[in-house]
């Protein structure tokens, strides 16, 4: 167990003020101690927070939180954060059921002002927040941080061109580790290389600026005088940043791990009084040998062996790796197909795909907006794009999907990844909103296999079958297959003992616990069961089997509203079958726990199942 001398001292940001830069220093070696120790028995997000521990210790240093507020952007960084601000003593309850979030959440603490999860929207949250506070009349600071890779998003852009209308105390501070989950892409990327690679105007600006502050009596005036005027010193000496032509005073690039030159630069910042830019260079796993060299493997971590880097559990086939392995072996015999992600190239499995075919293989940075409208572009350009990205992270392309792909009936194939719950990431990555959303759109195809060996047969039916957009959802983690069902091709739907009264539907990872309770239940009573490949929109012929019986349950991991079962029951009235239809879905968000904690709460594991089957059947 570490011994954390200067962290128990700190029960609060104010604690900290009180110590020297020397104590800071090894008060921030204890801090990564402690998010190694926690990080490696609970899981979570580890090179990301490694990396920010003196620029979070300096923020507090130099602020006062709650009432200067700090937004993190996409939030998984903040781990420093809420253990100096009231929170150590539950920081192993982190990521937990029931324990504190691995994102800040204002319901957990006055130190988090506003929600995170999704990227690159911490500029306009601040920009807000600082406006706010101008209207109210209060001087207090907004800071936003914003890694380089959410930089990629063209809602941190859209930020920027606002945040700097006035003179509204914001602070954007950019984390430039040179990585976002993956190895940053694209002009910005090559931007900030510039910028760090050409430091002569921010050397020279520093120069004449402690020269003219070395002058007796008039120096530090002349100084504001010839920074308040500064064009000519920078067309001399360098061209002006991309970020002061959005309005913003820029400072940096500043070594993000050197606690008195980030407290000198904050308080610079802040003594300005106006919309201010720094630039942090800061390493991805700092402090952690494993991470560092790899930052993108300990991006998000599960349970691992802290001595060799290890998890405890040896990596194996998932949905993810899956869908990449037989989109690679297709795209072997079709040239045609291409492969996008936004900025998830290991996360969604495509990592093989650009290794083996890098001219059709597209990161484009995190723009999933983007991502499907260049998909369109593909698509009617005579490709077959295939766009791998999370089910949470989908939600940011409606529009895309809706104009740009389905109008016009565009091929492009979606993968659907982490559909359902996902467990511990909480309320902001569960995927429970795909369908809901997807299946108003005219002309839209949705898929959900149960099985690795589903999968391929659905994106091989979708690459070559389908003639429009199509989505197929598969969840986070392993196949929970029955042995003794193993499709051999592509179906729709499978009908399983069709002699009773009563059906019960379901789909994708739910449909092992529901085969096993039905059969538990047919031990009494007679109950069939239909297995969707194809959830949407149901055909003619599924309708009509469903239409024959008294009663079908639905069983499905996705919100209610909107779900196949609602639809199916809206179809089966306007055909006038007498069926009554029970569904047993989602209402609410989920909450922070493990997928079998989850779908135990939400009355989803097998038990519950049972009982519920065995309730409708008795109305």
């Amino acid at each position: 167990m570490p011994n954390y001398e200067y962290l128990s001292r700190i029960h609060g940001p104010e604690d900290l003020k009180k110590l020297s830069f020397s104590e800071l220093d090894l008060l921030c070696a204890e801090l990564r101690a402690r998010l190694i120790e926690v990080i490696s028995q609970n899981g979570g997000h580890l090179a990301s927070n490694l990396g920010v521990v003196e620029l979070t210790v300096a923020m507090h240093k130099v602020f006062d939180c709650p009432k200067d507020q700090f937004v993190w952007d996409v939030g998984h960084q903040c781990y420093t954060h809420k253990i100096l601000t009231h929170r150590n003593e539950r920081f192993d309850t982190i990521r937990k059921e029931g324990g504190i979030s691995g994102f800040p959440k204002r319901c957990e603490s006055d130190c988090d002002s506003f929600i995170a999860g999704h990227s690159s929207t911490s500029i306009a949250v601040a920009t807000g927040l600082a406006k706010a506070n101008t209207l109210k009349g209060n001087d207090d600071y907004v800071l936003a941080v914003i890694g380089d890779g959410a930089m990629t998003g063209g809602l941190a852009y859209e930020g920027l061109n606002n945040a700097a209308r006035g003179n509204d105390r914001i602070i954007v501070i950019l984390n430039d580790n040179e990585m976002s989950i993956s190895k940053n892409v694209g002009a910005l990327a090559r931007y900030l290389s510039t910028i760090r690679s050409n430091p002569k105007y921010f050397r020279a600006k520093d120069r004449v600026e402690r020269g003219l502050k070395a002058i007796p009596v008039v120096g530090t005036p002349l100084r504001d005088a010839v920074f308040h005027s500064k064009e000519a010193l920078k067309r001399a000496l360098y061209k002006t940043t991309l970020f002061e032509y959005f309005g913003f005073t820029y400072l940096g690039p500043v070594n993000g791990h050197n606690i008195k030159n980030l407290c000198e630069v904050l308080q610079r910042a802040k003594d300005l009084a106006r919309p201010v830019l720094i630039h942090v260079e800061t390493k991805k796993g700092k402090g952690y040998l494993f991470a560092e060299k790899n930052p993108g493997a300990y991006h998000g971590v599960s349970k691992f062996d802290v001595s060799t880097g290890n998890p405890d559990a040896a990596p194996s086939m998932n949905f993810s790796s899956a869908f990449g392995e037989s989109l690679t072996r297709l795209a072997d015999k079709d040239e045609r197909i291409c492969a996008i992600t936004a900025a998830m190239k290991y996360g969604t499995g495509l990592h093989k795909f650009a290794a083996k075919f890098p001219s059709r293989f597209f990161d484009v940075g995190i723009a999933e907006g983007y991502a499907l409208t260049f998909a369109g572009g593909l698509a009617a350009g005579g490709m077959i794009p295939v766009f791998a990205v999370y089910s949470s992270f989908l939600q940011r392309g409606f529009d895309q999907i809706l104009h740009d792909l389905s109008i016009e009936r565009q091929h492009v194939v979606i993968g659907v990844d982490r559909a359902g719950v996902v467990g511990d990431d909480g309320e902001t990555h569960q995927g429970l909103f795909d369908i809901s959303f997807l299946t108003p759109i005219p002309h839209m195809e949705i898929y959900s296999p149960y099985s690795y060996q589903e999968l391929d047969f659905i994106l091989r039916h979708c690459v070559a079958e389908c003639d429009g957009p199509c989505a197929i959802r598969y969840p986070r983690g392993r196949e929970q297959v029955v042995p003794e069902l193993t499709p051999q091709s592509y179906e729709e739907y499978t009908l399983f003992a069709p002699g009773a009264k009563a059906l019960v539907v379901s789909y994708g990872r739910l449909f092992k616990d529901v085969w096993y309770a039905v059969e538990e239940i047919r031990q009494t009573k007679p109950v069939a069961v239909m297995k969707l490949q194809k959830i949407f929109p149901l055909s003619d012929e599924c309708l009509q089997i469903m239409g024959k019986y008294e009663q079908v349950i639905f069983i499905e991991e996705t919100m209610e509203a909107g779900c196949i079962g609602e639809h199916a029951a809206a179809r089966l009235q306007e055909m006038r079958c007498k069926t009554r239809c029970h569904i047993k879905a989602i209402r609410d968000f989920v909450p922070q726990a493990t997928v079998a904690q989850a779908l135990a709460a939400l009355g989803l594991d097998r038990a519950s199942i049972k009982e519920y089957i065995i309730q409708r059947l008795s109305d």
